[in-house]
């Protein structure tokens, strides 16, 4: 008998335990008040030395495991907040009241997990963080956090941005006026599946599907789609999308289906790959089997994203990636001539003062320029003189000497219609 009550008296508090364990999803809203606090420091002064100094004692060293993951997932630096906070003064000021909602950002939240437990058994714990950023995320997530950007999702009409570049407050304006906090359910199920997954995506259908998965599994947890504008553009643009989606699918750009907040139409990736995830869930007889499928998918693993989409039967024609990479490829913009180089001739005079790049196509205002494969010793640029009026054309200043090797690296250019420029080593000599 004894046996027996120790037995159940273990059993009890294994129960506890685990009750404990499930009811243990926190929101952790410390990093805003010590923000506030910070805030308030800083602006005491004008010397920015000492306002690095306050933002750095009071708010980035007091941090909270969630703002020291949210610094290093979105590579936030001190000088970014400081230079925002210099410069916006009528944001913050307005923005400071709605912060407190982060107080009850996860309100609502447990019986969508607990929902979410159900349909996928190894659910593990995470904890949500409300910390305050520079306008880089609304969401977002590392390990077993999910890491939420106070400064965006508590915002609404009420906010002025007056003060803030122009494409800042375009994206504001819109985003602010579906006032993002009453979806924090959604988002927090979104973000709460991204830690369950075990990789990224390496092409962009490795990417879509991750994301996808996420909005996926939140529609069958909430009952609802997510609420965010490329929901409501996708399903009446279907067809379109997939042939579009399906000439870029098997490359690891990106950039014209995900984090591209000036478009007409942004972030259709996460559309994409919702819909492929929520095929392949219609095609399986075993859904729980199927939910696990899509979850722990390896989406860095271009076989098995692969071989997913095809047992979706998403597209209901067989696909030839080779082909599809070779039609790509051919549109892409190129380097037509580098000026002065005479042909192949790669050796210039030490009196040129600038190499301008002519191109096939006409380019977005995107460019970047780093050390080559010689490094900081052979680095030649020395400023830019930029795009000719036709947008054909981008120019480097260079600083040169006699009798030396050069390169530098371009990346980041990308044609009117998306479609990126490969990265690019330029070397050289110079005559004696």
């Amino acid at each position: 008998m004894k046996k027996y009550f120790a037995t159940l008296a273990l059993s009890l508090f294994a129960l506890a335990v685990g009750f404990a364990q499930k009811k243990a999803q926190r929101v952790v809203t410390t990093d805003v008040d010590n923000f506030w606090v910070a805030y308030d420091s800083m602006r005491t002064t004008q010397d920015s030395v000492k306002q690095l100094h306050y933002l750095q004692t009071l708010y980035l060293d007091k941090g909270t495991p969630g703002l020291k993951a949210m610094r290093e997932v979105r590579n936030y630096k001190p000088e970014e907040w400081v230079n925002a906070i210099r410069k916006y003064p009528k944001f913050w000021n307005s923005l400071r009241p709605r912060t407190q909602l982060a107080k009850s950002g996860a309100d609502g939240l447990e019986p969508h997990l607990k929902k979410l437990r159900q349909l996928y058994p190894p659910l593990k714990p995470a904890n949500i963080y409300f910390a305050i950023g520079v306008f880089r995320t609304s969401g977002t997530y590392k390990d077993s956090l999910v890491l939420v950007g106070a400064e965006l999702v508590t915002g609404n009409s009420s906010v002025d941005v007056s003060e803030l570049p122009q494409n800042l407050q375009t994206f504001l304006r819109q985003y602010y006026s579906t006032n993002p906090f009453q979806n924090m359910i959604p988002l927090n199920v979104h973000e709460y599946v991204h830690t369950q997954q075990k990789s990224l995506g390496n092409m962009l259908l490795g990417t879509a599907l991750m994301e996808g998965a996420c909005d996926f599994m939140t529609e069958l947890v909430t009952g609802k789609t997510m609420p965010l504008p490329y929901m409501e553009y996708g399903p009446a643009h279907l067809p379109e999308l997939k042939e579009k989606f399906k000439a870029e699918m098997f490359e690891t750009w990106d950039g014209n289906w995900f984090y591209n907040r000036n478009d007409p139409h942004p972030d259709l990736g996460y559309f994409m790959g919702y819909a492929i995830c929520k095929a392949y869930y219609a095609q399986a007889k075993n859904k729980q089997q199927a939910i696990k499928e899509i979850i722990e998918l390896q989406y860095d693993d271009d076989a098995a994203v692969e071989a997913f989409l095809t047992q979706s039967k998403f597209y209901q024609e067989p696909l030839n990636k080779a082909q599809l990479r070779k039609a790509y490829a051919a549109q892409k913009p190129v380097i037509t001539r580098i000026i002065p180089f005479a042909g192949a001739d790669s050796v210039l005079d030490a009196t040129v003062q600038e190499i301008r790049l002519e191109f096939s196509s006409q380019m977005l205002r995107f460019q970047a320029a780093d050390y080559g494969s010689g490094g900081e010793a052979s680095f030649p640029v020395v400023g830019r003189v930029g795009f000719s009026p036709d947008m054909k054309s981008y120019g480097y200043k260079v600083d040169l000497k006699p009798g030396r090797s050069y390169s530098f690296k371009i990346s980041g250019f990308r044609a009117t219609d998306g479609k990126p420029l490969d990265s690019y080593e330029i070397r050289f000599r110079t005559k004696p």
